[in-house]
Order: structure tokens, then C-alpha cells, then sequence
């Protein structure tokens, strides 16, 4: 998949394409199956399927103090998005700038003559341009002047018992509570946290338990808790030792020793020869295990730390989870 950040880095013969616009927070299920149907209809027609999207996240640009937590960072939206078989994603840098442009010229500018679309799939409640004045009945207005197709998609929903569409925002409430395999129902995949491993207190290593602490985290954290889950070093290969690593996961503040610092600690099973430090890792959370708790004794903790990671073993003793595919996909 290519990536580009200015329409100038579009290859000029890149179209005919088949086209769709979103923030893609997550690249959960529903995305996938709106983005694997593009793909298809691309594949059939000999067209390229291309994705656009947004850095940074627009809420963050026009309500930054009441912007949701991001499901995932930049790099891990790219991975995931050129998974769904996508030939190229636009990533326009979000500012006010943009957000002025309006409907007409966004379409002009950026799909037809940026992307060269033929078609556009969109959401039944598509807002663009300035002031979200752009619609559904927008675009299809400009698809005949410019002479590309509109296809609207239906909600897409999920298994669960009601009405409720797969979304960003479901996967958002379902962390906050620790749910990370409610989560990962939605997304079709383990909800992950990416970071950089930095020395900490050396606390675990006392305690017989060492551990990476991821530094500045993108993706969305979830509630404190011990989750069961892999992690994966950045640049490995996963089917190479050591490049995927079963991991129990401490999040939060280390209640028994009056921490204040809310922290993501990965630990090894088994293993106490690793050197991760300054290592980019991705941890995948599959399970949550417990709640985060204040023991009155550091044997009594370490006593729970030694059944966390029995757990964790157990959990994870059949590889990492994979989901089924969906239909579309």
C-alpha cells in the first residue's frame, strides 16, 4: 500500500480509483467491511481503492479539550488499513485551512482531480467541507457534475444483542471499562497499545518479575486492571524468536507501593535474559485478568503475580487470537 501526505506525492496516472473518506479510528469491523467491499468493487472493475483520511484526528483541531482518546496512532491506523487491501491512503494534515475548503472544492481538488474517483463510498450520514455543510445529497450532486458514481452504505452492525452499529465510540466505552475482549469483538482483532521501553524502577525485576515499561503510549489505554495478552517488537519478524512474546500486562499506578505515575508494564513469562530497552514494542491486549488492587503485603502481591501469569499462560496457550473473516472482507 502507498502512502502519501500531499496530493503532490499522488501519482498523476494513479486513477481511475474507487474512493472513500473517514477518520478510520480503530480500523474496526465495520471499517473493514465497508473497505474490503471498495477493494472488491476496485479489483472487478480494474481500479485502484483508496482510502483518505486525517492527521490529526479533526476533533482535535476544533474541540481539543473534549477530543475522544484515539484508538490508535498513525502507524497503527497505516498498518491496519493497508491489511483491508487498500492500494494507496491520502493522509491530509488536518487544520482549519482545510476545514474551510468547501464541498465542491474538496471534491474537486482531492477526489477527482487528485484521485481521479469514478466512484465514492460513503456513510449515509457523510458530512464534508466547511461547516459539515456537505451531505449525502451533496455528493451525489457532484458525483454527476464530475462524473463519478455514489455508493451509500447502510450502517454496519455487529452480533450483539440490539440495534448498535460497530463504532470508534462503542470500542472507546468498552475500554474504559476493561472489556478489552468485548473490544476486541468490534475491532476483529486484540486492541493494542504501541511504545517505546524505557527503565523503570526496577521494582518487578526485585520482585522476580521484570518488566518493559512502555514510555509515551499511542493508542487508547484502557482501565486499570492486569490483562492477559502478546507483544510484538517493532521491526522483528513475528515468525522469528522473540518477535512475538506472550505478555501479563499491569496497568495503572502500583497502589501497593503509593505510586501516582499510571504506568503500561509488560512482563515475560519464563524469560529474564530479554534486553528491550528502546525498543518500539506493540502490546495486544487479549484478556483482562483482574482489577488493579492495593495488597497489604509485598508477599501478598507477589503471591497474586504469580497467579497472574499461571492465567496468563493458560490463556495464551493456544497463539495469538484470530478472528474469523467477515463477510466482505
Amino acid at each position: 500500500m502507498q502512502c502519501w501526505t500531499d496530493l503532490g506525492q499522488v501519482p498523476r496516472d494513479l486513477g481511475p480509483s474507487v474512493v472513500t473518506i473517514g477518520n478510520f479510528d480503530g480500523v474496526h469491523r465495520g471499517h473493514r467491511t465497508v473497505l474490503g467491499r471498495m477493494v472488491a468493487t476496485a479489483r472487478s472493475h480494474g481500479w485502484r481503492a483508496v482510502a483518505v483520511t486525517f492527521d490529526p484526528h479533526p476533533s482535535r483541531v476544533h474541540r481539543p479539550e473534549s477530543a475522544p482518546e484515539l484508538l490508535t496512532g498513525t502507524a497503527d491506523r497505516l498498518e491496519l488499513l493497508a491489511e483491508t487491501g487498500l492500494d494507496g491512503v491520502l493522509v491530509l494534515r488536518y487544520t482549519l485551512e482545510l476545514a474551510r475548503t468547501t464541498p465542491e472544492d474538496f471534491v474537486r481538488e482531492v477526489l477527482v482531480e487528485g484521485l481521479g474517483a469514478r466512484r465514492v463510498v460513503v456513510g449515509h450520514d457523510v458530512r464534508f467541507g466547511r461547516d459539515n455543510a456537505g451531505d449525502l445529497g451533496t455528493m451525489v450532486d457532484l458525483g454527476r457534475r464530475y462524473g463519478f458514481d455514489v455508493d451509500a452504505l447502510d450502517d454496519v452492525h455487529g452480533d450483539r444483542p440490539g440495534p448498535r452499529r460497530w463504532s470508534s465510540t462503542w470500542v472507546r466505552e468498552l475500554l474504559a471499562e476493561g472489556d478489552v475482549a468485548g473490544a476486541a469483538e468490534i475491532l476483529g482483532r486484540p486492541h493494542r497499545v504501541r511504545g517505546v521501553v524505557v527503565h523503570g524502577d526496577a521494582r518487578g525485576r526485585e520482585l522476580g518479575f521484570p518488566t518493559a515499561n512502555l514510555g509515551r503510549t499511542e493508542g487508547m489505554v484502557p482501565a486499570d486492571g492486569v490483562y492477559a495478552g502478546w507483544m510484538r517488537r517493532v521491526g522483528r519478524d513475528e515468525g522469528l524468536a522473540d518477535g512475538y512474546l506472550p505478555v501479563a500486562v499491569s496497568i495503572g499506578t502500583n497502589p501497593t507501593f503509593d505510586g501516582v505515575e499510571r504506568r503500561v508494564e509488560a512482563h515475560v513469562p519464563d524469560r529474564t535474559d530479554l534486553d528491550l530497552y528502546d525498543e518500539e514494542v506493540v502490546v495486544e491486549l487479549v484478556d483482562r485478568l483482574r482489577p488493579t488492587e492495593r495488597f497489604d503485603s509485598v508477599e501478598a502481591l507477589v503471591a497474586q503475580m504469580a497467579v497472574d501469569v499461571a492465567r496468563t499462560r493458560e490463556l495464551l496457550a493456544g497463539g495469538p487470537l484470530v478472528l474469523g473473516p467477515l463477510a466482505g472482507d
